[in-house]
Order: structure tokens, then C-alpha cells, then sequence
């Protein structure tokens, strides 16, 4: 019998991580190429840790090293010494945030609008900076460079995350507004593009889902449960750029966001260490998310899947770089990579063999008294009083509209 080990590196998450440890323990043993399979999760704790220590956990869903370094290196060592499965990559996450992924997705010929790199408003806190400065860094004309991205636009972080220090730029005073209060942040002016819908995509190993995004909205409405809001191409564009972007960055567990127009698909955010799948903005969504993560992590670990730290960027630029495909073709290339990246067919087939009994499973314990609790805990540790009432009820709605659409 082979025993598995799952760890969860967690901060101020308690709805998610209960949820995945719940349904876990609904997968029961597993039968795989002759062995059993059994899998338990533990939630991992900080400390000091000496690079040549054993590490129980075989596989790590991570949380907390995208602002956290001290766990951040351990991941690293885990994976480099241990051979630990890790979702996800510190690696990439590190060193290819999200304006390294606007490049490379450039490089693979995508739709991402123009984007241009200014300098930091307010000087580096260095000891070098000031002669570096006067002797290199050029003067530029802001005002020029926002003309030439065209209004509106959006100024952001180049590696920012959860929309931190993100504007919409409309004039002249929202441009210099923006830069002012941008600091030490080193800010992207992104052209913006008339759109219809907004599209989120989460994706968890192989498995995307895309859903009906609205960020102007308050977290509780952003979601809407929308199953045919986009066309069939745009659809699954969406749903191919997301893995694509994955795949190749070695991510998996991440979060894309599009901007749609008719059939056009325009990648504008796509490098989501830590992506939302709290039950109290995905709700309708939220068994989905967790069902996913139960699965993939099952199936990384009963198949002994490796997970690799080297990126194969070469295959795809040979793609982008071929004059006889055009985008189209180019796109169902990429995925065929990263449907063998993520072994795509192969896991649909091990989970209809192995897990068939796990959406009921999850339906039981998403209807039952357990997971209102979870629910209403989380609804009072998250909302004022006055509000909680309100909130609970809208969420208790759009679950049972989930539950019953399972049927």
C-alpha cells in the first residue's frame, strides 16, 4: 500500500483548505496499477529546516511563498533535493512574473494589448541609485508615452496581484494622479480594449473553468454564474490560452484573465500565484475549483507524475517562428504541448476510472449540514453583522442552484 501525503502551505485561509481536506477524505483507497492508494493532507508549519531534512509531504499546494521567502525556499528545497510536486513553481513565479509573461506570450504571437514599461516614480532605496540615475536613466515624456498607448489605459504593477495599484487612466490628471501615488512600484500603461464580456479562467492542473467576470462589481457578485457567455470559438480560446500560458511557465494552479470582444480573445493578466478560490466570490463555482484540486493532486501523486523545474520554451517559439501556420493554427499547436504537458486525455481516462464516484460525493457533502457550517463560519468571519444575514442567504442560493445543476 502506498501512502500519500498531501501539504497545504496556508496564511488567513480557512474556507478552502477545510473544504479540500473534507472532500480528500472522500476519495477513500484507490486501486492503481495493482497497488492501493491511500491520501491524507496535514497543514504545514514554518520553521527552521536544515537543506538535507526529509520532506513527508509528496506534493505541496501553495499559498504563501509569493509573498512569504522563508517557505518560499523551502519549496525550492523540496523540490530540488526532495523531488516534492509543487503547485506551484516558485521557480517561474520568481523569476517570470507578470510582465516576463506578457513577453513570452508576445513572443507566441497572442493578443495582448500594448504595454509599455516606465520607470519608478520615486527613486530605489539604494545607495547607488542616485549616481546610477544621473548618470543613465533618460528623461521621458509621460504624457507622451500615454498618448501613444491611447485613453483610456490602465497603469498596474508589472508583478502585481489581487488588482493591487491598478487605475484606470481616463485623462491627463488620472495619468499623473496614478504615477504619483505608484512609489517604488514599478508600473506597466496598458491599452485598454472595447470589450463585451471580461473573462476569468481558473485552471487547476488540465481542468479550466471560464467564467463570466465583472470587476467593477463587489466580490460577491464579480462571478456570475453564466454557462454560454461567450461563443463557441471564443470559448475555447479562452480555455486554451489559459493552459497554454500554464503549461509553458510550468504553472497549475493559476488564473488568466481575458477581455472579449465577438471572437477576439485578449490575454491581459495571466500570472496568479495565489488565484481566488474563497467560497464567498467563486460560490456557485467553489465545488468545481476544490473538486479539481482534490483530483489533480490525486492524480499527480497515485501516477507518480514528476514535476519539472526546466521550461521547454523552445518547442513553442518553433511554433510561433513557422510562416506557414497562421494564429488559429498556431493556437492548436501550443495546446497540443501543453495537453501533453498536462497529459490532458490521460487524465480524463484515469479519472473516469479511478474517481468516478467522487462528483457525488461531493454533491453530499456540498448539500449537507457540515458545509453550511463552513459556509455560514465563513460568511461571519468575513462580512459585518449587518450583512451577514443577506450574504449567507445569496450564497446558500447560488449553491443549491449549483447542486441542483448537477442533476
Amino acid at each position: 500500500m502506498s501512502d500519500h501525503l498531501i501539504g497545504l502551505l496556508l496564511g488567513a485561509e480557512e474556507d478552502w483548505p477545510q473544504a479540500f481536506e473534507a472532500i480528500l477524505k472522500r476519495v477513500g483507497a484507490l486501486k492503481v496499477g495493482g497497488a492501493t492508494h491511500t491520501f491524507t493532507s496535514e497543514r504545514l508549519t514554518i520553521e527552521p529546516f536544515d537543506l538535507t531534512d526529509p520532506v513527508r509531504s509528496e506534493l505541496v499546494i501553495d499559498r504563501l511563498a509569493y509573498w512569504y521567502y522563508h517557505p518560499r525556499e523551502w519549496l525550492k528545497k523540496a523540490s530540488l533535493v526532495n523531488g516534492t510536486y509543487l503547485l506551484n513553481s516558485p521557480f517561474t513565479f520568481q523569476s517570470m512574473e507578470k510582465h516576463s509573461a506578457y513577453c513570452a506570450m508576445l513572443r507566441l504571437g497572442l493578443k495582448v494589448p500594448k504595454t509599455v514599461l516606465v520607470p519608478y516614480k520615486n527613486p530605489v532605496d539604494n545607495v547607488r541609485w542616485a549616481y546610477t540615475s544621473a548618470k543613465y536613466n533618460q528623461s521621458f515624456d509621460l504624457d507622451a508615452l500615454a498618448e501613444q498607448v491611447g485613453y483610456p489605459l490602465y497603469m498596474k504593477p508589472f508583478d502585481g496581484g489581487g488588482w493591487r495599484g491598478v487605475s484606470r487612466v481616463n485623462d491627463r490628471d488620472d495619468l499623473h494622479r496614478a504615477y504619483d501615488e505608484s512609489g517604488e512600484m514599478l508600473m506597466h500603461l496598458q491599452a485598454t480594449v472595447d470589450y463585451e464580456k471580461f473573462a476569468r479562467a481558473l485552471s487547476i492542473g488540465p481542468e479550466t473553468m471560464v467564467m463570466d467576470f465583472r470587476p467593477d462589481q463587489p466580490m460577491h457578485q464579480r462571478y456570475a454564474v453564466s454557462h454560454d457567455f461567450l461563443s463557441e470559438s471564443a470559448g475555447h480560446e479562452a480555455m486554451a490560452i489559459s493552459r497554454i500560458v500554464n503549461a509553458f511557465f510550468r504553472w497549475e494552479f493559476n488564473s488568466c484573465e481575458m477581455l472579449v470582444a465577438g471572437d477576439e480573445v485578449y490575454p491581459i493578466d495571466y500570472a496568479n500565484a495565489c488565484p481566488d478560490v474563497a467560497v464567498t466570490s467563486l460560490h456557485y463555482y467553489f465545488p468545481w475549483a476544490i473538486t479539481a484540486l482534490v483530483r489533480w493532486s490525486v492524480y499527480c501523486l497515485a501516477t507518480g507524475r514528476q514535476g519539472k523545474v526546466d521550461l521547454g520554451t523552445s518547442r513553442y517559439f518553433a511554433i510561433a517562428d513557422d510562416p506557414s501556420l497562421d494564429y488559429a493554427a498556431k493556437l492548436e499547436a501550443y495546446l497540443a504541448l501543453a495537453d501533453e504537458h498536462f497529459e490532458t486525455a490521460a487524465y480524463a481516462e484515469w479519472c473516469d476510472t479511478h474517481l468516478p464516484h467522487l462528483e457525488e460525493q461531493v454533491h453530499d457533502w456540498v448539500t449537507s449540514d457540515e458545509f453550511d457550517r463552513l459556509l455560514r463560519q465563513t460568511v461571519q468571519a468575513t462580512y459585518p453583522a449587518h450583512e451577514q444575514d443577506e450574504l449567507l442567504a445569496h450564497f446558500r442560493g447560488l449553491l443549491e442552484l449549483w447542486a441542483a445543476d448537477q442533476h
